[in-house]
């Protein structure tokens, strides 16, 4: 291994990074980028054969399924991590899109979505984990919002509320955690693109749209930055035109 890699491999060494939504194409980068530079991740899906799908044969990954929207499950799942000395880091990855046409078209199955999936999930790890990240001398925690929040259209109304109250939960958890070693940051983007979409869809440009390696190359650096320098902030991971 070149000096290079053995740095990489290291910068994360003895830290738990607890990744929800993990199954997903951002779940699967930012679990192997972060198990690459040396953590041990737990990664978090609802689905047993969409996690070893994914990330069965990832070095360094644990899996575990949980129903993050059923607090009990989650408060279980942070027992078990508090048995091991506790969590370093929370990346919460749970989302999903709904929405188009009018505020009219904005329907209540859509809302009940999105707030579940959205917010109730991340209320609920939070919640669950704050006290260990907050333990933590490297504690981290990061969500994934969207430009939507500060241009909202009435197509995306629901969405752009939902992740409006995400942002503003995680400013509540940076004010608990100022004067620690925890940070809490919001990641900015317009939108999120892996290689499979690219595949199916070649002729499509995907202008403005970030990568999942960029995502995951982000995760990663939370956890090497000084905590009172990223504490609240919002990082625009939009790439320049």
């Amino acid at each position: 291994m070149s000096a290079a890699g053995a740095g990489e491999a290291s910068a994360l060494e003895g830290l738990r990074v607890l990744v929800a939504g993990a199954a997903s194409a951002s779940g699967t980068a930012v679990c192997t980028a972060l198990a690459r530079a040396g953590a041990q991740v737990i990664a978090v899906g609802s689905s047993a054969g969409r996690l070893d799908e994914s990330l069965g044969l990832v070095a360094g990954v644990e899996l575990r399924t949980c129903d993050l929207s059923r607090p009990g499950d989650v408060a279980s799942l942070a027992s078990d991590m508090q048995g091991y000395g506790g969590i370093d880091g929370l990346i919460h990855l749970v989302g999903g899109w709904r929405g188009g046409g009018t505020l009219e078209d904005q329907s209540d199955d859509d809302w009940d979505f999105l707030q579940q999936n959205i917010m109730t999930t991340l209320r609920n790890v939070s919640r669950s984990f704050v006290g260990q990240l907050a333990a933590s001398e490297h504690g981290r925690l990061a969500i994934v919002s969207s430009t939507a929040v500060e241009s909202p259209t009435p197509g995306n109304a629901g969405y752009a509320a939902a992740k409006a109250a995400a942002e503003a939960w995680v400013q509540a958890i940076a004010a608990q955690f100022s004067g620690t070693g925890a940070a809490a940051v919001v990641f900015v983007v317009k939108a999120l693109v892996n290689d499979a979409m690219r595949a199916g869809q070649p002729e499509r440009k995907f202008p403005g749209y970030t990568d999942v390696s960029e995502l995951a190359r982000a995760a990663t650096s939370l956890f090497t930055a000084p905590a009172g320098q990223i504490n609240g902030k919002r990082i625009n991971l939009v790439p320049r035109s």
